[in-house]
Formats: C-alpha cells, structure tokens, sequence
C-alpha cells in the first residue's frame, strides 16, 4: 500500500484574517498569486485552476470545494495531471487546506497540500513544494495591494 504525503507551508502574515480570506477566495486576487480560476466560496462549488499544459496534462487542475469556514478555514479538492505522463508524474487526487488564526499583530496562515501518493506523484510533490512555499509571499503582497 502506498503512503500518502502532504506538503505544509505557513506563515505570520501582517493583516487580518478577513483580509487573508478575501485573497484566498476572490477570484481576481486568486489569480494574482496562483493561476486564474472561476472559484467561489461555497461548499459543493466545482471550479477549475488553469496553467500551461505539461506532456499530455490539459493544465487544467478540476477543484470542488468541501469545507468554508470564513474567515478560518477553507478545504478543496486538488485534482489534476494524467497517468500518461511519467516526466511529470501521474494524476493527482487530493486535498488543499488553509487554516487562518488570528495572531498578535495579523494572521497566522497555514496550507497543507495532502494525498500525493509515492512514488507516482513524486515529480509533482517535488515540484509543487518550494511552489508554495512562494504562494505565501504571493498572497502576502496581493492583502498587500488590495489594502483590506
């Protein structure tokens, strides 16, 4: 049986919580740190991440949003790639969670990218984890920006 392995990355972000959530579930903010999208706040709401196309994979991550808590928690779906395509890894079913606590002076901001299963999503676990790593600078400037 295959091990499941999650990418975690967090951050003390200078703004409030209500702030973070806006950039983390507007669409325009949204693309602005990740990739564009047609994502709305809503459990049960299915929508798409779309980037360059790699080998055989459209570029097109299929997402459902599972749980939204705002402005605390929001979990989707991460569903992409293709099995067809050994220099990028094989498809990829799995789970994105933020969690957002209210730290002195701003916002403590958590993700976690959970179900790569190894070794088939090696390639892609490898190469999304120092991705997201910037996500959180990306949505530092983007609360930045936007002012509230």
């Amino acid at each position: 049986m295959s091990a499941k392995h999650a990418i975690m990355v967090e951050k003390a972000l200078p703004y409030a919580p209500e702030t973070i959530w806006r950039t983390l579930t507007t669409s325009e903010r949204i693309a602005k740190w990740l990739m564009p999208n047609d994502f709305v706040a809503a459990v049960g709401h299915k929508f798409n991440f779309r980037t360059t196309p790699m080998g055989d994979w459209d570029g097109v991550v299929h997402c459902e949003v599972l749980d939204c808590d705002p402005p605390r928690l929001l979990r989707y779906s991460w569903k992409g790639g293709a099995d067809s395509n050994p220099a990028y890894g094989s498809k990829l079913d799995s789970v994105v969670t933020w969690t957002l606590t209210q730290v002195e002076g701003g916002t403590h901001l958590r993700m976690v990218h959970d179900g790569f299963v190894f070794p088939g999503n090696q390639i892609a676990f490898d190469m999304m984890s120092p991705g997201w790593g910037r996500v959180l600078d990306g949505i530092a400037r983007v609360s930045a920006e936007a002012g509230s």
